[in-house]
């Protein structure tokens, strides 16, 4: 009797680290399929920032600083980064995107350029989606770290190794009031 009691407790538990192992790796590839819907978005950005940037570059070019951190940025070879540089790359471009549409505020001129219009609407757009898809990763990445973290659930994660994902969080930058002077 006893051994059936022994054999049941050790297929209950076999069962629940199964179950937990398999939550695991469906949480996992849902960090996964999130962060490659965002990193779409995050490249057609890439791309777009050189054809930006030369057109800034014409009209604003006692503004080098400004486009030299961006350029700098954007340089880095983008396929080659770990899911992590690319986070923290993406937030320092955010960074450096948003000072040089501060700049075109102060270009007229550039404002009113049709080339600089159609890609400052596609960035736009860009951005929007960007936005939607951090949503969408934050909260599945969300999911997997409660589940790594918590009890009874962070035993097996333990077992298996699987470690917390990051969160694609808002730069210092972007959490600052925009100062509007006329």
């Amino acid at each position: 009797m006893l051994l059936y009691i022994i054999i049941t407790v050790v297929a209950l538990i076999a069962i629940y680290v199964l179950a937990q192992y398999n939550s695991f790796i469906k949480l996992t590839n849902m960090v996964k399929e999130a962060f490659s819907t965002m990193d779409v978005y995050l490249k057609k950005r890439w791309d777009l920032i050189p054809n930006l940037v030369e057109v800034v570059k014409g009209y604003a070019k006692h503004e080098s600083s400004v486009i030299e951190e961006v350029v700098k940025l954007r340089n880095l070879s983008y396929d080659k980064m770990s899911l992590t540089d690319k986070i923290d790359t993406n937030q320092q471009l955010t960074a450096g995107l948003s000072k040089i549409m501060a700049v075109a505020e102060n270009y007229p001129n550039l404002k009113a350029s049709q080339n600089f219009s159609d890609l400052s609407n596609q960035l736009s757009k860009i951005e929007d989606e960007i936005a939607n898809s951090r949503k969408y990763y934050n909260a599945v990445v969300k999911n997997l770290n409660i589940k790594i973290e918590m009890f009874p659930s962070n035993i097996v994660a333990k077992m298996f190794n699987f470690k917390l994902s990051k969160m694609f969080e808002a730069d210092t930058s972007e959490k600052d009031n925009v100062k509007v002077e006329l």
